[in-house]
Order: C-alpha cells, then structure tokens, then sequence
C-alpha cells in the first residue's frame, strides 16, 4: 500500500480542485486542509496547477496527499512527479500512465466504466480505480460489482453530493471523488474573501465526517 492509498482508504474522500480560469487554487486547498480533508486533487488544465501542486507539497509535506488530476498522457505524468504530485488521476485508463506513474513512485487511479474496464485498469497496476461518471450509476451498481470483484478498490467520482458519497460508500466504494458539490463556485469568483473560505472549511467538514462514518 503507498502513502496516497493509505490516505485515501483511511479517509474515503478526494477533493477535486478543477478551474477554467486562473483562480486561488493554493487558497481554497488549504481551506479544505483546515476542514480535515487529506487528499487533494488538482486538475493538470487548471491554470497555474503544477505551481499550486508545487507550492501545496512544499507547505504540507507528509500531512497530506497532493495529486494531479486529468493526466492523459506519460509526458504529464512527469510534470506531475516534477511538482511533487504523489498521485495522479486520470478520466480512462491509458496503460502508459499507469506504467509511469509506477515507475516514479506515484500512485495512480485511472478511471473506468464498465466491468471489463475496471478489471483492465487493476490488472494495469492501478492503485484503486476511479468509477466515472458516477453520477449516472447508482448505489447498487457498486455493490453489485463488489460482489464477484471485492478485492478491487472503487473510487465513486463525478457529481457526487454528500448524500450521494454516503449511499456509494454504504454499497461499496473504497472512496468518493467530490468537486463542485464541495467547492461550490469558489474558484470561478474571483478572490474569495473570509466567508467564502469558511464555507468551504464547513463543507470540508462535513463530507469528512459523512464519510468516515459510512463504513461499507
């Protein structure tokens, strides 16, 4: 087990910083950090991410996982592992990403849809597969998967609201991947002030502990 899939079990949650603008990425991930979350993700087309990557790993250290998010190809897996990511996730599985990413001592987490697709991506070497968009599955997908698969960690990612991250970890993902539902439009506003942050500290919060408390 690697020091992301530790964290990642042990908290059940990755939070997704995604910008089309540049925005205060180092700002609200650390707003989340005082929430309690531990596992961050930082999207590689967000501008200024592999800075945010960089600086975030330089001011946490160990106290949390800091990872790349939409890494498609070996080539950004390099510049991920060059900001001190120490994982990267990926929207499909492309075996060239896993393999680099093993290889430099990341943790990878490609995504998937089908069976056939998650069985791929584990036996690729993946850390634990992300199941996306889960938003158009259900509950019940991941429990019925997890029957014949159990020793395959699902990552339930793609619109998942609190209460959607309760009822995919009650049937059976290791972990939830939440964005929008948890950052709300902090990153597309500009310059967010005190209250803004606090928000997101308060919702941190409570995905935390949602999630520490839906044990599958």
């Amino acid at each position: 087990m690697t020091p992301f899939t530790e964290t990642l079990f042990e908290q059940r949650l990755v939070a997704i910083l995604r910008s089309r603008a540049p925005g205060p990425l180092v700002e609200v991930a650390l707003a989340l950090v005082d929430g309690g979350v531990r596992c961050l993700e930082i999207t590689l087309p967000s501008p200024g991410s592999l800075d945010a990557v960089r600086d975030l790993t330089g001011k946490l250290g160990d106290e949390v996982a800091v990872g790349m998010g939409t890494v498609l190809t070996a080539g950004e897996v390099r510049a991920a592992a060059a900001a001190g990511a120490g994982f990267v996730v990926s929207p499909d599985h492309h075996p060239e990403v896993v393999t680099a990413a093993t290889e430099l001592g990341l943790g990878s987490l490609p995504g998937a849809f089908t069976p056939t697709e998650i069985v791929t991506a584990w036996r690729g070497g993946a850390d634990a597969v992300k199941v996306f968009p889960a938003s158009v599955l259900t509950p019940e997908f991941f429990a019925a998967v997890r029957a014949p698969l159990p020793d395959i960690p699902l990552v339930a990612t793609g619109g998942v609201d609190l209460a959607g991250a309760v009822a995919f970890l009650r049937s059976g993902a290791a972990a939830v991947g939440v964005g929008g539902p948890l950052l709300g439009t902090v990153l597309d506003d500009g310059e967010p002030g005190p209250e803004a942050l606090e928000q997101v500290r308060e919702r941190a919060a409570a995905f935390v502990q949602a999630c520490r408390r839906s044990a599958a």
